[in-house]
């Protein structure tokens, strides 16, 4: 298989147990992704679970994106899993929108290059006849 038309999607759990349906929600929200940048290599989203923080920090969500050029990281805390899940998909999406407009910019205008140095003329040699 072609690996831009299926990139590594890993979902992993750090003290929660991943069901199916919650490894189902996160791969149909991830699709979104895939689908707007074809560029991505691996994603990896953790989910994470900690009892002892506050009720609206208790979900942790990272989101991971391997792509050409520097990798791309967010974090978004939640009070429930799934919404967790949500907003880091969005902050990915954003974050991948952004840098989607930043090199579209760059490419629609070029700079122009300054040489702090001379550079010597090429010296072309003379035609010899005969």
């Amino acid at each position: 298989m072609n690996r831009q038309n299926h990139p590594d999607l890993i979902v992993s759990g750090i003290h929660l147990d991943l069901t199916p349906s919650l490894k189902v929600y996160v791969r149909e929200k991830a699709g979104r992704l895939f689908r707007h940048e074809r560029g991505i290599v691996r994603l990896r989203i953790e989910l994470e679970y900690d009892p002892k923080e506050d009720v609206g920090a208790r979900f942790k969500a990272k989101g991971h994106i391997v792509i050409q050029g520097p990798d791309m990281n967010a974090v978004v805390e939640s009070d429930e899993c799934h919404k967790g899940i949500a907003l880091l998909i969005d902050k990915l999406d954003r974050m991948l929108e952004r840098r989607s407009h930043l090199m579209t910019a760059k490419r629609k205008h070029p700079h122009a290059v300054e040489w702090d140095i001379s550079l010597p003329k090429a010296a072309m040699p003379e035609p010899s006849f005969g």
